[in-house]
């Protein structure tokens, strides 16, 4: 816990004095492109003409066998470390995933499986899904928003979601999506700087 206090005091000095904000996106996606790493790029695109932003991304699909066959943290590779620490220090996490059978695919819960249990606490979680209908957007907040409440972290109220009809190929084109997004990183902005202030 000592190390999640030092970490969040951490990027409030940095906001206060101007530094970049730290953004990982863990991208639940195995297709290359993807529809949700376009409504993720529209995201980062509007979150760039707000504040300045250093963005690393995580292709979990891409870690590798030493990924896949790790069953504990301890099994794991020194580049399957980096990627769960840059998970770990982000100053927001921006958790992407395809709706697969009803929830989130299973290498993206498996990468959160090897996460340190206390790393995520308080730390700002956007949730961002895609799917074939808008049905699918209930993954929001009966799989994606429960994951992360296991991890005590602080999911963003607005999730975003777009089903396959508001792209055209990868290109998000829905203008009602577009204005969530805004929607979603305002709160972002907001719990940014009552953090940097140490408003209540």
């Amino acid at each position: 816990m000592t190390t999640t206090a030092s970490a969040t005091g951490a990027t409030q000095a940095a906001l206060m004095a101007g530094s970049a904000l730290r953004v990982v996106v863990v991208n639940g996606s195995p297709n290359r492109p993807s529809k949700t790493m376009g409504l993720v790029d529209v995201v980062l695109g509007t979150l760039a003409e707000m504040l300045p932003v250093e963005t690393s991304r995580i292709d979990v699909y891409e870690l590798g066998q030493a990924f896949t066959g790790a069953v504990e943290r301890d099994d794991v590779t020194p580049d399957v470390e980096a990627a769960l620490r840059l998970a770990e220090s982000a100053d927001l996490l921006i958790a992407a995933v395809p709706v697969y059978r009803g929830s989130y695919p299973g290498m993206f819960k498996h990468f959160f499986d090897l996460v340190e249990q206390y790393a995520l606490a308080n730390k700002l979680v956007m949730l961002v899904a895609t799917g074939g209908g808008e049905h699918h957007a209930l993954v929001l907040e009966h799989a994606l928003r429960p994951l992360f409440g296991f991890f005590q972290a602080l999911t963003v109220p607005v999730a975003i979601f777009a089903s396959a009809g508001d792209f055209d190929g990868t290109t998000l084109l829905n203008p009602r999506i577009h204005g969530r997004i805004q929607m979603a990183l305002t709160d972002v902005l907001d719990l940014l700087r009552a953090r940097a202030t140490g408003a209540p």
